[in-house]
């Protein structure tokens, strides 16, 4: 293979904005505008089209809420530092302050803290731990930020980071953040401890149903800084609209349902679609 044909992670980087079916990246200028995040600024990416409402997608299996207010949500575990900001707008993108965020996504083996029977084998029990949950409240602006590592991938989904929306007992939106393929693609490939299992990841943003079904509204936009990743998405809530099937408090409090239907992978990975250098049967340098 030519030389031309290896990239190293930030060659990949800088071409991820012009890979199919992957995320989009920030603008240098929208990311100067929202450099001081606790400003009295306006929009966090005040350059981006994000007056639209955040489409709402499954919760999944892996909800509960630990009651963990806090920004890092690693708890010490491996992967790349990761920073998730995230700012909750309406429709007319007034920021909200005072709305509840949680997150929630797996680590760098591709494993949810709180469940058994996960991993390759499924032999992976992570009762009672909280890895990679937590909550905030918005600020003055409507921004919540998180300290965490980049997510990794378990079978049947793209790359993805959970989240909920709390404005009161009813108003909750529930969606998932969506990340570039050929981005991901190096990162699990290349770094330790992602590149660490033997199965290849069956599923792609172009063939998961839920990446499909939440559209381009849900996908980040990242800047790869000196020592972390920015990952920063605008989230666009409708006050007056009512979540099904989840409040605040309760029985069951936090405990989610199964994947419904628009789910899971459709058809096969399709590498041949991101950079080239990046497919699982090439090489790639460091």
């Amino acid at each position: 293979m030519s030389e031309t044909s290896k990239l190293n992670r930030r060659e990949v980087f800088s071409l991820v904005a012009v890979t199919a079916a992957g995320g989009a990246l920030m603008s240098q200028t929208a990311f100067a505008q929202s450099a001081n995040a606790g400003s009295a600024s306006a929009l966090l990416m005040p350059a981006a089209d994000v007056c639209v409402l955040t489409p709402e997608v499954t919760e999944g299996p892996y909800y509960f809420d630990p009651e963990l207010e806090r920004v890092d949500i690693t708890e010490g575990r491996p992967g790349i530092p990761t920073r998730v900001r995230l700012q909750v707008v309406d429709q007319s993108c007034v920021p909200m302050p005072g709305a509840r965020v949680d997150i929630w996504h797996c680590d760098a083996t591709g494993v949810y803290s709180g469940y058994a029977g996960q991993g390759d084998d499924g032999s992976v029990d992570t009762s009672g731990e909280t890895f990679m949950r937590g909550t905030q409240f918005a600020d003055d602006n409507g921004i919540v930020e998180f300290t965490t590592v980049y997510p990794s991938w378990y079978r049947g989904r793209t790359t993805h980071v959970h989240f909920k929306v709390f404005l009161d007992q009813t108003s909750i939106l529930t969606g998932q953040i969506f990340f570039p393929d050929a981005l991901s693609e190096y990162i699990y490939l290349n770094v330790e401890p992602y590149n660490d299992r033997a199965s290849e990841r069956d599923t792609l943003n172009a063939n998961d149903g839920i990446a499909t079904q939440a559209s381009r509204a849900s996908f980040a936009y990242i800047k790869e800084l000196a020592d972390e990743y920015l990952v920063a998405m605008i989230i666009g809530v409708d006050p007056n609209a009512a979540s099904a099937g989840f409040s605040l408090g309760g029985p069951g409090r936090g405990m989610g349902d199964p994947p419904a239907g628009g789910g899971g992978a459709s058809g096969s990975a399709d590498r041949s679609a991101m950079v080239p250098g990046t497919a699982s049967e090439q090489s790639v340098s460091s």
